[in-house]
């Protein structure tokens, strides 16, 4: 059993796919999500012919992805709300890796597909998804497409909570489903923040128990940047 301090073992598999630009196949405890990066010289109407590129991601989990199979999003005829969200937190944590500008004007899509689930879906997303990235921008690079590095930092996530009244790092799914504070940190290698979910499940939190997840989460994140 790991420790409160420990991160749950984590490997990266790199060029796990033929045909993608970047594929990586993130195992991070007992969480397993394949994240591939496809590029496209479309880019959305809104950039059309500004020069600039941009970053999606589109997230799914497998029907075999957790106990009791889960339907596929087709078969409701919509995605569903948490996936959405996920898949926009992606997007959102990857942009900020990235120099659109030197990117040009082309579009690469990161799709996560969730192989397995034991908690931390989202972290080994953004984490596998970066590691991707710069997989698809290394290759554009060897092959002339891009003539500069778009790639201005990385980005890698973690998850964090208070587990009977124990600061806890990477909480896999039974702690997470019972954490008193659950609080997922996506940031740059350079000690920024880009984003912060945190929740509450019974008591508001203070400020003191804030900064203690904020260290822990950094202490962790230190460890997984060495590893993408």
């Amino acid at each position: 059993m790991k420790k409160a301090n420990q991160l749950r073992p984590i490997e990266i598999i790199r060029s796990f796919t033929k045909y993608a630009e970047g594929s990586v196949l993130i195992k991070w405890g007992n969480t397993w999500v394949l994240c591939t990066a496809s590029v496209s010289d479309k880019v959305p109407p809104f950039l059309k012919d500004s020069g600039k590129g941009w970053v999606t991601a589109e997230y799914s989990m497998l029907p075999s992805s957790t106990p009791g199979r889960k339907d596929r999003d087709i078969k409701k005829l919509k995605q569903d709300a948490r996936s959405t969200e996920i898949q926009r937190l992606i997007g959102r944590s990857l942009r900020a890796a990235v120099d659109m500008e030197k990117l040009g004007e082309r579009q690469i899509t990161i799709d996560c597909d969730v192989l397995q689930a034991d908690g931390g879906t989202r972290c080994a997303s953004i984490t596998g998804g970066m590691a991707a990235l710069e997989d698809a921008v290394a290759k554009l690079i060897k092959d002339g497409v891009l003539k500069e590095n778009p790639i201005i930092r990385r980005v890698a996530a973690v998850s964090v909570g208070v587990c009977e009244g124990v600061p806890t790092l990477d909480l896999d799914y039974a702690h997470d489903s019972t954490a008193e504070v659950d609080l997922n940190v996506v940031m740059t290698d350079d000690g920024r923040f880009v984003e912060l979910q945190g929740t509450a499940e019974h008591e508001p939190f203070t400020e003191e128990a804030l900064e203690a997840l904020k260290a822990l989460a950094k202490s962790g994140l230190k460890k997984i940047f060495k590893l993408i």
